[in-house]
């Protein structure tokens, strides 16, 4: 009885989400034998200024990576 949870940051199409939330069943199917029926997958969409690496955060890094682009031109 698997329980899948997952953090992404938002920003992804319902669809992209479906395929998302598709493929992590069909994993837990393959992998581990669990039937569809007993797996639970969770999705949690983090805001970009509330997801952080290096101390910096997504927000921040893009920002910062098109500025560098606008420089650039």
């Amino acid at each position: 009885m698997p329980l899948i949870d997952v953090s992404i940051a938002r920003g992804r199409a319902p669809e992209e989400l479906r395929a998302f939330i598709d493929a992590l069943h069909q994993a837990a199917e393959r992998t581990v034998g669990a039937l569809p029926e007993n797996t639970t997958v969770i999705v949690r969409e983090i805001e970009h200024e509330h997801w952080s690496r290096a101390n910096q955060t997504i927000t921040e890094r893009n920002t910062a990576a098109e500025q560098q682009t606008t420089q650039q031109l």
